[in-house]
């Protein structure tokens, strides 16, 4: 009886005419924008502007993509350069090679010159976007998948992974695996749910819940990392992303330590984000002209519904022609009473002198 394993992909780029599109690349993109949908959300429900999550990504997308390059051609550097090597292959970034440690170090950097620019705390906004970064790489790992690279031991699991491909040195490798880069996006996910419950559960802040997920992170990709058999460099029995992973745990667990004794809680809403005073003040404004607005209208519908009224039960003035004064209306009847001036007029007359008649004033 054949076991049914998981296929991989025959390949991992399809073209658009002459431009290939890269389901590396596209996994990668999904990842960075699911991450600020995310932290756009967590960080307007902490107090923030609903648009500085995107305009501080801009700066830590790129510095993020250019330090997880570093980080693995530095690490792997036997991959790129040496006999037989073209260090121009450091540059094929869609072939895959992104470590995750360079990527959050650098990527940290440029976050922090966004946060400068806006005036927003650096911790703060690690804490929204936490989970994000957690969901970004379980996207991310998907792209491992259609390059079917970096899996782990052979098995004879159900889940196992089926490889076939040639490596570049012309190795032909078929079997089945374990599906590591699966492994840590189920991990990375339940990361991400953790640091979100957590972080309702305590109000964490002052950069805290960022903290959670690097130590929740690096216990997941210890075991995935241990069982990987891709060439690595190997220190006391092992890898150097294993060492790592335990350095970076032991940091984050000592700062979850330390600024959850000095500074519980979470950063006041009203200080983290200038940019909310603004869109607060606008959207006070806006509301208020609005209101004004709206009473204006009331009025003059109110004023119009009146003369309307008035109108049609005969109470507003009788038209009248040009030069004229308009005629009294009295107790509502249509006959205008006579206006007494003329016939005041008539009597003096009368009463004048025919010698005053013939000289009038």
């Amino acid at each position: 009886m054949d076991i049914a394993y998981i296929p991989s992909p025959s390949r991992g780029v399809l073209h658009l005419g002459p431009i290939p599109l890269r389901a590396y690349a596209f996994c990668i993109i999904l990842g960075v924008v699911a991450a600020v949908w995310l932290g756009s959300k967590r960080w307007v429900a902490r107090g923030g502007a609903k648009h500085t999550v995107g305009d501080i990504a801009v700066w830590a997308v790129p510095f993020g993509l250019v330090g997880g390059r570093l980080y693995h051609v530095i690490t792997d550097h036997q991959l790129y350069f040496g006999e037989g090597k073209n260090p121009w292959n450091a540059f094929k970034i869609w072939e895959g090679g992104l470590g995750i440690w360079g990527a959050v170090a650098l990527g940290a950097v440029g976050a922090w010159i966004g946060c400068r620019r806006r005036g927003v705390p650096l911790p703060a906004y690690a804490d929204a976007i936490a989970p994000g970064i957690a969901l970004a790489q379980a996207m991310g790992r998907w792209g491992n998948y259609f390059n079917q690279e970096l899996y782990g031991r052979a098995t004879t699991l159900p889940w196992g992974l089926e490889i076939h491909k040639t490596l570049p040195d012309g190795e032909v490798v078929n079997g089945v695996f374990h599906p590591t880069f699966l492994y840590e996006s189920i991990w990375d996910v339940a990361v991400a749910l953790l640091v979100i419950w957590a972080d309702r559960r305590w109000k964490l802040g002052h950069g805290r819940a960022f903290a959670l997920y690097v130590a929740a992170y690096t216990v997941g990709r210890f075991w995935t990392e241990w069982l990987r058999i891709d060439e690595a460099h190997v220190y006391f029995g092992l890898r150097l992303n294993d060492w790592t992973s335990i350095v970076v745990f032991i940091g984050a667990v000592a700062y979850l330590v330390i600024v959850g004794k000095k500074r519980p809680g979470r950063e006041d809403p009203a200080s983290i984000d200038p940019a909310a005073h603004a869109e607060a003040e606008a959207a006070g404004e806006k509301a208020a002209g609005d209101r004004a607005a709206d009473e204006k209208a009331v009025a003059g519908t109110a004023l119009a519904g009146k003369a309307a009224a008035a109108k049609a039960k005969g109470e507003g003035p009788s038209e009248t022609v040009a030069g004229d004064k308009p005629s009294r209306i009295v107790d509502g009847d249509g006959d205008a009473e006579a206006d007494p001036q003329p016939a005041a007029a008539a009597s003096t007359a009368a009463e004048k002198t025919g010698k005053d008649a013939e000289n009038p004033i």
